[in-house]
C-alpha cells in the first residue's frame, strides 16, 4: 500500500525553485498536517481492533480499493481544502487496515510494549532522517532511483509471498522495507526542504506512507522476534 511507485526516480533542483520562505511554509504545513493525520489513523486502528472489521477478506479488499481511490482523490484535490479532508479519510482507512497487525500483536503477552517500542523506533528514525534532510548540505536526490528499485523489489516479493507462505520471506521483505522507507523519509523531507515538492498535501501523503510502512514492518519484526506468547 504505497503511492511511492508513482514518483519519478529522482528530482532536479534548478534556479526556479521556490524561495526559502515558501519552502519553510510548505515544510511547516506538512509537519502540522502530518501530526493531524495521525489522529484518524489512531481512531481507525482502535475501531478496527475493537470491531475486528478488517478481519474479513471481503472488507479488507474493499478497504484496499478505497485507499487507492482516496489517494487518487488526494492528488485530484491537492490544491484545495477538500484535499485535506480526503487525506484524513485516507489515514482513517489506513488505521483500519493496520488493525489486523495490531490485533495480532496485542494477543502477545508483551504486545502493548512492542507497539510502543515500534512507535518509538519509528519516531526516532523519522526525527533522525528529517534532521539530516534539513541540515545536511548533501543532495540526496540521487537516492531516488535506488529507493524506487527497492520498492519494486518489495512489491514483487510481496506478490510472491501470496503464493509462497514462508516466514523467512516475510522477514526478508520487512527488513528490506525498513531500510527503503527510512531512506524515503530522508528523500521526501529533503524534497520539501529544497523545493522539489511545493504542495503540502501531497508532501504529507508521501511522508505519511513512509512512516506507516516503517511502523508496520518494524512492529512485525518485533512481534516475531520479541513477542511472548500468553500462558
Amino acid at each position: 500500500m504505497n503511492d511511492n511507485l508513482q514518483r519519478a526516480p529522482g528530482y532536479v533542483l534548478d534556479a526556479d525553485q521556490p524561495s526559502l520562505g515558501v519552502r519553510n511554509r510548505v515544510l511547516r504545513n506538512t509537519y502540522w498536517l502530518l501530526a493531524l493525520s495521525l489522529l484518524p489513523t489512531i481512531g481507525g486502528a482502535w475501531y478496527g481492533v475493537v470491531s475486528g472489521i478488517a478481519h474479513s477478506p471481503g472488507i479488507l479488499l474493499v478497504l484496499v480499493l478505497a485507499s487507492f481511490g482516496l489517494m487518487f482523490g488526494i492528488y485530484a484535490l491537492r490544491n484545495s481544502a477538500a484535499g485535506v479532508a480526503v487525506l484524513l479519510g485516507f489515514t482513517f482507512v489506513m488505521g483500519l487496515m493496520l488493525s489486523n497487525l495490531l490485533s495480532f500483536t496485542l494477543r502477545l503477552a508483551n504486545g502493548p510494549e512492542l507497539i510502543m517500542l515500534a512507535f518509538g523506533g519509528t519516531a526516532g528514525v523519522f526525527f533522525a532522517m528529517a534532521t539530516v534532510a534539513t541540515v545536511s548540505k548533501r543532495d540526496f536526490s540521487g537516492l531516488g532511483q535506488w529507493l524506487f528499485a527497492g520498492l519494486i523489489v518489495i512489491v514483487v516479493a510481496g506478490l510472491v509471498s501470496l503464493f509462497v507462505h514462508t516466514t523467512a520471506l516475510s522477514l526478508a521483505i520487512s527488513v528490506v522495507a525498513i531500510f527503503v522507507f527510512s531512506g524515503l523519509m530522508l528523500y521526501d523531507v529533503q524534497r520539501v526542504v529544497r523545493g522539489g515538492e511545493t504542495n503540502y498535501i501531497t508532501a504529507t501523503l508521501a511522508i505519511y506512507l513512509d512512516i506507516i510502512n516503517l511502523f508496520q514492518n518494524l512492529l512485525f519484526l518485533l512481534s516475531i522476534f520479541s513477542g511472548n506468547s500468553r500462558n
